[in-house]
């Protein structure tokens, strides 16, 4: 199934991509080539942002186009693996794929899961029971010191986030935004806490290579779909948007229910 484009240029008042129709069955979604004026390319990648598969492009000529590559919300995802394995299998001259995984890694597993391909980024995620954790698709060329490196930075940078929303705590006057902050500061610090431990929390990669290789991968334990994009000539201009591990029928956020109103 193909979702057509929206008439907002991809996304929502929050910078997100907009929902989409549920796939049936064995169905492809779309991807949608869209125009933004501003999209961040290799940072953070909102946790409620899916995408579809593509149709024409649209949108204005001086900013360019945005290729979206996954699932939206609603989506099926056995239907996204299967139709994923039709289009590797009709696959016929060396292409982007997103790698999505059937689980968490940590980044001394991805050698093995990825040998044979060029990798150009990973996506990762700190898994927290019932919190929506930050996405971020970090650049790795060299496994796994890129993504160990990678990850440290982002310590720092949790790390930085927790101390300020604990001051933003310390000098609130109302309750439930102080409960708010300090929340935040939690997440922020058991976030930072698993990168500078390098913890299993990579879920996806983006790679590129020869179809024989990119169908080699998709065999191997671990590897829950090869989604070849052969439409992709140019990475920042590009959103990779994998399915979450932990979800195996419908494409949805994470789950934020244990954080307090705010």
């Amino acid at each position: 199934m193909r979702h057509d484009p929206p008439g907002d240029p991809g996304a929502d008042g929050d910078g997100s991509p907009a929902s989409g129709d549920p796939t049936a069955g064995g169905s492809r979604p779309a991807r949608w080539l869209v125009t933004t004026a501003v999209f961040a390319v290799g940072a953070v990648l909102l946790a409620a942002g899916w995408s579809a598969r593509r149709p024409a492009p649209v949108g204005d000529r001086t900013v360019g186009q945005v290729t979206r590559v996954g699932v939206l919300p609603g989506d099926s995802l056995p239907g996204y693996a299967t139709a994923s394995r039709a289009e590797l299998a009709a696959l016929t001259a060396g292409a982007y794929a997103l790698v999505s995984f059937d689980r968490y890694v940590a980044p001394d597993e991805l050698p093995a899961l990825l040998a044979g391909v060029e990798v150009t980024a990973v996506v990762v995620r700190v898994p927290l029971p019932d919190r929506q954790t930050e996405v971020v698709r970090l650049p790795a060329q060299r496994l796994p010191q890129d993504v160990t490196a990678g990850m440290a930075g982002l310590a720092d940078r949790k790390d930085r986030e927790a101390a300020d929303q604990r001051t933003r705590a310390a000098a609130g006057t109302d309750p439930t935004t102080r409960r708010g902050y300090e929340s935040g500061a939690r997440v922020a610090a058991r976030e930072a806490a698993g990168y500078r431990s390098a913890c299993a929390c990579v879920y996806a990669a983006v790679v590129r290579a020869e179809p024989p290789a990119l169908r080699a991968m998709a065999g191997r334990d671990g590897v829950r779909a090869v989604d070849p994009a052969p439409e992709v000539t140019r990475l920042d201009r590009t959103v990779f948007l994998p399915p979450l591990p932990e979800q195996r029928d419908v494409a949805r956020p994470p789950a934020d229910t244990a954080t307090p109103p705010a």
